[in-house]
C-alpha cells in the first residue's frame, strides 16, 4: 500500500511488474503508459511527500493497491448506468471511481447519487478528472482504462476492489469549512446553476444578493447533510444576467449557509486533524484534495501530511463533494 509521485519510466516499470494501480497524470503521460492493471484520470496537480503541492505534466501520481487486494474488477458506466454503481459494489471492499469533469456522467452522478439504489451501503470513493488550468476549454478531461489504453471523455470507470477476509475499508473526509452565522439559504430547484434563492424564506435573485453583500465566493456554501458538512463551491457569478453557477449542485429542500473564513489552510488543517481525526497513516490507502483548496490556499510547495494524492476537480465520498479532502482507511475486523 503506497502513494507516491513517479516518473514515467517508474510508472511503466510498475505496470510491467503487474502492480494494481490507481493513476493520475496529464493526458500525454497516461497515453504513453503500457496496458496493465490500472485505471487513471487526467490531472497534472498533486500533493506529494517530497515536494508538497506541485503541478507537473511529466509525472504520475500512483496509488499502489497490489498488497491489499484479494481481487478486482474494472467496471464502466455511462450517465444512466452509473446508477448501478452501489448495486455492483463488492460485498467486502470498496469501489474507486473516476469521472471526467463536465461530462454528462459527471452531471448525472452529481445530481442523482444520493437517490441511487443502495446508496452509501458500501464505500465509494474517487474523484473528478480535470486538466491544467491553462488548458481549460482546449483539452477535455478524461479517464483511462489501463487494460485497453483507451481514454474516455464521457463515462465513469470504477475499480471494484475486493479485500481479503479480515479486512474492511472506511471513508473519511476532512472539511475545514463550517456554516457561518449568516442568513439561511434555500433553493427552489436542484442544479448546478440558479437565479433565485430564498434568503430566510424570502425569494430574491442570488447573484444580486451576493453582489450586494460583497461575499467572497472563494468560500463555499455549507449544508448539514445528516451531520456531515458538505460544501457547494462557486464557479461564477454573473450579476448582469442574474445567474450563479456552482461546481456541485445545490439541492432544493436543503438549508445552506455561507462558510466561515479559513485564515490559514495548512495550520487549520493540522488543527482539524488533531481535533477530529484519529487516522493511523499506516492504514491510509488513498486520498485526494480539491483544486480550489490548492489555488485559494496557495498549497504549492506546502504539505498536508499524512495526506498525499491527486488535486482534483471534485472529490467523491459516496457522492460529489467540493473543497474537501477525502480518504480511504483500511481496518482489521
Amino acid at each position: 500500500m503506497s502513494q507516491s509521485i513517479l516518473t514515467v519510466d517508474e510508472a511503466k516499470a510498475a505496470i510491467a511488474g503487474g502492480r494494481v494501480l490507481l493513476l493520475a497524470g496529464d493526458e500525454t503521460v497516461l497515453r504513453s503508459l503500457p496496458k496493465g492493471a490500472w485505471v487513471g484520470g487526467t490531472i497534472p496537480y498533486f500533493m506529494s511527500k517530497k515536494f508538497g503541492g506541485l503541478a507537473s505534466k511529466d509525472m504520475v501520481f500512483a496509488t499502489d493497491l497490489t498488497e491489499i487486494v484479494a481481487s478486482w474488477e474494472l467496471q464502466r458506466y455511462d450517465a444512466e448506468s452509473v446508477a448501478q454503481v452501489y448495486v455492483k459494489a463488492p460485498e467486502n471492499g470498496f469501489s474507486f471511481i473516476i469521472i471526467p469533469a463536465t461530462s454528462p456522467t459527471h452531471l448525472s452522478f452529481a445530481l442523482n447519487a444520493p437517490n441511487y439504489e443502495q446508496f452509501g451501503v458500501r464505500p465509494l470513493v474517487g474523484w473528478i478528472s480535470g486538466v491544467h488550468l491553462e488548458d481549460l476549454g482546449k483539452v477535455t478531461p478524461k479517464v483511462f482504462d489501463g487494460q485497453t489504453g483507451e481514454g474516455i471523455e464521457d463515462g465513469a470507470l470504477v475499480m471494484a476492489v475486493t479485500l481479503p477476509a479480515g479486512k474492511a475499508a472506511s471513508l473519511g473526509i476532512v472539511n475545514l469549512f463550517e456554516q457561518g452565522a449568516g442568513d439561511t439559504l434555500t433553493f427552489p430547484e436542484s442544479g448546478f446553476a440558479t437565479q433565485d434563492v430564498f434568503v430566510n424564506g424570502k425569494r430574491t435573485n442570488f447573484a444580486h444578493y451576493l453582489t450586494e453583500k460583497q461575499l467572497d465566493t472563494k468560500l463555499p456554501l455549507v449544508a448539514d447533510y445528516y451531520g456531515a458538512s458538505v460544501n457547494i463551491s462557486f464557479q461564477s457569478v454573473d450579476a448582469e444576467k442574474g445567474v450563479v453557477n456552482f461546481y456541485a449542485p445545490v439541492f432544493s429542500g436543503i438549508r445552506y449557509k455561507y462558510a466561515k473564513p479559513v485564515a490559514d489552510y495548512v495550520t487549520d488543517f493540522k488543527d482539524k486533524l488533531a481535533q477530529d481525526c484519529t487516522l493511523d497513516d499506516t492504514r491510509l490507502v488513498f486520498s485526494c484534495n480539491c483544486i480550489l483548496n490548492y489555488l485559494y490556499s496557495e498549497l504549492e510547495g506546502k504539505k498536508t501530511e499524512p495526506f498525499v494524492g491527486p488535486i482534483t476537480f471534485g472529490e467523491i465520498a459516496y457522492q460529489l463533494l467540493n473543497q474537501t479532502l477525502v480518504y480511504v482507511e483500511l481496518h482489521d475486523v
